[in-house]
């Protein structure tokens, strides 16, 4: 299987059922963002983390790509002929999104309440943590906004938010593992 379609060159693509929109399509903006946060979070994983935390990032870039395939399926095509659903994969589940609370939660219960907000960096890894949840809060604002002109599953747009809150936690847990410095935002006085 090559690689290359050349079906893209006049800058359309593909949605999954076979409509063509052009590549700067709101539809395309919004899977090709989860795609982005996909990558961020193997970056995380690649680096030197606990197994636990690698383990949860792997069954999350699972889920990343299902909310991929949702995001990428005209809505028009989701259902074939046949009455069978297009995308033969399990949904987002409120599992999915219970084991992200559980997951912050669990690591909460390490961390010094949180006072005021902190300053993204303090270690490397951390950093990483905090550009995914940025990414996270964007796929989730497109995904959101294409909601808004056709709707996709409610559970996708529930676990992007899930997602970036895990996101924001796990990186306070790693910088107190870390032994980090967690700097506290407190505003300059005039």
């Amino acid at each position: 299987m090559k690689i290359y379609t050349k079906t893209g060159d006049a800058g359309t693509t593909a949605l999954f059922g076979g409509t063509r929109v052009p590549k700067h399509h709101i539809r395309i903006d919004s899977y090709g963002t989860v795609d982005e946060l996909n990558s961020h979070l193997g970056l995380i994983r690649d680096q030197d983390i606990h197994q636990h935390y690698k383990d949860i990032i792997i069954h999350i870039q699972d889920r990343l790509f299902t909310v991929g395939a949702i995001l990428a399926t005209d809505p028009e095509k989701a259902i074939l002929k046949s009455g069978k659903e297009r995308l033969n994969i399990p949904k987002i589940s409120e599992e999915n999104i219970n084991l992200l609370e559980t997951e912050m939660d669990t690591m909460n219960d390490a961390l010094p309440p949180m006072t005021h907000f902190v300053l993204p960096g303090g270690h490397q890894t951390v950093s990483f943590c905090h550009i995914a949840r940025c990414v996270c809060r964007r796929a989730e604002r497109l995904a959101a906004a294409l909601n808004d002109l056709e709707p996709i599953d409610p559970m996708a747009l529930k676990y992007l938010n899930r997602l970036s809150d895990y996101l924001f936690v796990l990186a306070r847990k790693l910088s107190h593992d870390l032994q980090a410095d967690e700097i506290k935002w407190i505003p300059e006085k005039k």
